[in-house]
């Protein structure tokens, strides 16, 4: 980058449960300073939750210390690579006990550093007494928690790095957070620069995923060669924020400026005030330019002061949860699945009313194979013509007994009812912990935040001013694309994914999916189209709306919000696509009217 100092930052995971190839493809490559991984979830953060209350030893990522640290830490020290990663869950200092295990075992001493404060369940009684509820859904706080972790910001990060750290391990913090905290270190930026600040939250955001950079989840897959030896990305940042993304030389995947796109607006809100505790990004501006191919430059984030509060991702046991899984074949394959799902249900309620017991609930019967995911104008004739069908009956209990009795009665469905019931396994279910998670905001100033290392504690400053969240939309107002004009000749319809790419992701019980014309010019025309009652009327099967939606003319794209979206999302939603990865496949399955000229010229 113009002979000016370059930090080049490989990220290795996604999330808990990635591949392992990751972290040894990027630290072999030798084109990286920084390896850094991320693993948490909303839903994983519930899953740790459940899994320090079974063993006061776990609650963080074990993969980061059993797969990926065992694979390369000797060669990470060889060569200086420094490491960040937020594997330690909700407990963050297991995981820097279990990682300096391994170390000794290998004759190593790496500097560990840890990055404390996120663990905010002793204000819990207090913030109940004050009335503060869940930031969606107006519910009171629970009495009873498992977990309550503050979305941490990339300050102590870059402490822990001043102060030697070979590794650092933090708790709950935002994604982007492990790589900002890099560029904050190396490049020296303070609290207060702000557009530097926005550009590497953005280069973190765009790494956070993993292979999502390079070639993951994108619209046009056809394109993307050797998913195998996909390449797991590596930004190459310079001191003014921007950056330029590629991959290891050799490996798979695609490095293409429109799937960089769909990973910027992936899981975001208002693009144009991105809420991350260390800077309040504005998106719309961002310039994303193909290089060549295998270099995308992005540039143009912006930013200012960020608010005065963290977020708060707490999780509470909300009962149990079981669900059962069917296969029908044959002829009207679709009817007999529903029936034998509302019949399990119907049956096993009779033996709990018969028994004493509570009625369930919640129950859902959802079908796979029949096009009933995508909604109405998705099963259309599917539902008659399909000839094999996966049924999933879920019921959730406020007692593991009551689900139990469910368990017992999904396997008899093979003999009592439908022809040509299967399934890979006709063994029971087990029942499984209900973990719901709420979000509430709570003060910075009552989250004392500090870096642990080699026996030392240091407190880190973090500036805790900042405006109301309340006072936080875009620096100028939300504009909108030119108006779109009909021209006088014949509309034909396209499906939107002749014209667009799109990703979706989830926030909560909100869905959000990123639409990027595949030629600026169209985005007019699919502002238009894409309004937010049409939108919602295309999800009337799973959401309740309202919609919102947002303009970035930088990059040719709109961001969709579509609230009510997911039953709940993530481990509360009964949903085979708890976290709407499906929702931008339905949408782009939508039939667009379009001039006869312009659909003559799309290929």
């Amino acid at each position: 980058m113009n002979g000016q100092k370059t930090v080049r930052i490989g990220g290795a995971s996604g999330f808990w449960g990635d591949s392992k190839v990751g972290a040894p493809q990027l630290v072999d490559s030798g084109g990286i300073d920084y390896l850094v991984f991320d693993y948490l979830a909303e839903t994983t953060m519930a899953i740790l939750a459940a899994a320090r209350a079974r063993n006061p030893a776990m609650g963080y990522a074990t993969d980061f210390v059993d797969s990926a640290m065992a694979q390369v830490l000797p060669e990470v020290l060889r060569r200086g690579i420094k490491v960040v990663s937020n594997a330690g869950g909700i407990h963050p200092q297991g995981c820097a006990d279990a990682l300096q295990v391994l170390a000794e075992s290998m004759g190593l001493r790496p500097r560990i550093a840890v990055v404390e404060g996120d663990n905010v369940a002793a204000l819990l009684p207090a913030m109940r007494e004050q009335g503060v509820r869940d930031m969606f859904t107006g519910e009171p706080l629970p009495e009873q928690v498992l977990s309550a972790n503050a979305y941490l910001g990339a300050t102590p990060v870059a402490r822990a790095l001043a102060q030697g750290a070979d590794i650092v391990i933090t708790g709950r913090c935002v994604d982007s957070a492990v790589t900002l905290g890099v560029l904050m270190h190396e490049f020296g930026w303070s609290d207060t620069d702000h557009d530097r600040l926005a550009g590497g939250s953005l280069a973190g955001h765009i790494i956070e995923c993993g292979c999502q950079a390079t070639g993951g989840l994108f619209t046009d897959w056809q394109r993307v060669p050797d998913w195998p030896g996909i390449g797991y990305p590596v930004v190459e940042c310079a001191a003014d924020g921007s950056f330029e993304l590629t991959k290891p030389p050799g490996t798979g995947g695609l490095i293409d400026s429109a799937c960089v796109a769909e990973q910027m607006l992936y899981e975001i809100g208002d693009p144009g005030a991105y809420l991350l505790p260390d800077v309040c990004c504005d998106f719309r501006q961002v310039r994303i330019e193909q290089m060549d191919a295998q270099r995308v430059r992005v540039s143009g984030a912006r930013g200012r002061a960020p608010t005065g509060s963290y977020k708060v991702s707490a999780t509470q046991l909300d009962g149990y949860r079981c669900a059962g899984l069917l296969a029908l074949i044959g002829l009207d394959a679709a009817a007999k699945a529903r029936r034998t799902g509302e019949a399990v249900i119907e049956r096993t309620g009779r033996i709990l009313h018969a028994a004493g017991l509570p009625p369930f609930t919640r129950t859902a019967v959802e079908l796979l194979g029949a096009g009933t995911l995508a909604g109405p104008q998705g099963a259309g004739g599917m539902q008659a013509c399909s000839r094999e069908v996966l049924v999933r009956i879920v019921a959730d209990h406020a007692q593991k007994q009551a689900l139990e009795i469910f368990a017992r009665e999904i396997a008899p469905a093979g003999t009592s009812w439908s022809p040509g019931t299967t399934g890979p396994s006709l063994g029971r279910p087990s029942p499984s912990p209900l973990i719901k998670p709420f979000s509430f905001l709570l003060d910075k100033a009552l989250v004392p935040v500090c870096v642990r290392m080699e026996g030392a504690q240091t407190g880190v400053a973090v500036r805790t001013g900042g405006p109301s969240v309340l006072n936080t939309g875009p620096a100028s107002p939300p504009a909108q694309p030119p108006s779109w004009v009909d021209p006088h000749e014949e509309q034909v319809e396209l499906p939107l994914i002749r014209l667009a790419w799109a990703r979706s992701g989830d926030k909560g019980d909100i869905a959000n999916i990123g639409v990027i014309a595949r030629r600026p010019e169209w985005l007019p025309l699919l502002w238009a189209r894409l309004t937010p009652e049409a939108v919602l009327a295309w999800f009337s099967h799973l959401a309740r709306g309202p919609v919102r939606r947002y303009w970035l003319p930088g990059t040719a794209s709109m961001n969709l919000v579509i609230e009510q979206a997911l039953a709940g999302g993530g481990p509360a939603s009964p949903r085979f696509d708890p976290l709407g990865k499906g929702n931008a496949q339905i949408l782009l399955a939508m039939p667009v009217r379009v001039p006869r000229s312009l659909a003559d010229g799309v290929r």
